[in-house]
Parts: C-alpha cells; sequence; structure tokens
C-alpha cells in the first residue's frame, strides 16, 4: 500500500490534472508514479518536463533505456525498473539479452552499451566523481562530453522517480506486473 495518495484523473489536483489526464491517455492507463507525483503538481511537470528533455538528448532511446534501467535496479525502484523494461522489450525491441544484464547489473556483449552501463553506474555510485579511467572508458567507444552530461541528466531524472517512488511505497501497476524484477523491492 502507498504511504503517498495516488490520484487518479478525478482526485488530482488542478494544477496536476492536465498532465494526470495526458498520462494516462499516453500510456493507456494511469501509472502509479504519475499518481503519486500529482501529490506535487510541480515535481509531476519536472518530471515530465525533464522526461521530454531527455528524450531529445543525442543518446538513442536505447541508450536512454540504459541509464533507465541502471539507474532504477541501483535505487532498488522496482517499480521503474518494470515500466523501463517493458518499455525496452516492446516499444524499443531491445534484445532481451540486454535488459536481463541491465536488470542484474551484469555486463552486456554491446561494448558501447557495456561501458555506457558502467559509465552510469560509476556517475551514481560516486556521486559524479567518477575517475579518469571511468571518463576514459566511456570515451574509449565513442562517447563525448556531450553524452557524460547527458548520463547525469538520465541519472538526475531517475533519481526524482526511484526516489518519489521509494518515499511513497508505490505498487506496481497491474499492466506493469509482468516486467517486475522479484529481487527488487516492490510495494504490494
Amino acid at each position: 500500500m502507498s504511504r503517498l495518495t495516488i490520484h487518479t484523473v478525478d482526485s488530482a489536483p488542478e494544477a496536476a490534472r492536465e498532465r494526470v489526464e495526458a498520462a494516462q491517455k499516453a500510456n493507456g492507463f494511469l501509472p502509479n508514479l504519475i499518481g503519486v507525483l500529482a501529490n506535487a503538481p510541480t515535481a509531476l511537470e519536472t518530471y515530465q518536463v525533464v522526461s521530454a528533455i531527455n528524450g531529445r538528448s543525442s543518446l538513442s532511446p536505447a541508450e536512454r533505456e540504459v541509464v533507465q534501467i541502471t539507474a532504477a535496479t541501483l535505487n532498488d525502484c522496482g517499480f521503474c525498473v518494470a515500466g523501463h523494461t517493458k518499455l525496452s522489450l516492446k516499444k524499443l525491441q531491445m534484445p532481451e539479452a540486454v535488459v536481463d544484464a541491465l536488470r542484474k547489473v551484469e555486463a552486456i556483449d554491446d561494448p558501447k552499451l557495456d561501458a555506457l552501463a558502467r559509465f552510469s553506474i560509476a556517475v551514481i555510485e560516486k556521486k559524479g566523481q567518477v575517475s579518469d579511467e571511468d571518463l576514459a572508458a566511456f570515451r574509449a567507444v565513442g562517447y563525448g562530453d556531450q553524452q557524460a552530461l547527458e548520463v547525469v541528466l538520465g541519472v538526475s531524472l531517475a533519481t526524482l522517480c526511484n526516489y518519489a517512488n521509494s518515499l511513497a511505497r508505490t505498487p506496481i501497476n497491474p499492466e506493469l506486473q509482468p516486467y517486475a524484477n522479484p529481487e527488487l523491492t516492490a510495494f504490494a
């Protein structure tokens, strides 16, 4: 059970209602994260605006999901892992082996995606204070300064969602349950 109210379109504060409606329409259901963030309309706005900005980064959609799944896994956010797993597998058609490796924080066969995952881990675990070797390994596969900062952008977006879900103990929607990782915290 959530510790914070999970709003619906009808119960959402007026300042959040339009954003909640749009999320429900876009997803075909209302993700509980959106219902939780509606408690603070500015937090919901931040999530949606930063999501759109992140979507314009130079990282490909699959690369952005590497950052999101890595962050959600490290931050023990079962809700976000489930949501990003569904997106990665169903919409982006990412290889199941890649998604599975991300969910287990294991090496990925694709050297560039693996370097991205390792760099994301370093950014999160070292709070941005990555070593010269971490940055060099990231650059060695073709990433540059722009992508390094876009990893920080992705991590910041994930942190908002992951921490909000942890605070609320957001239950995973039934639509996302098939993608849940039973090894991560999930709330009933």
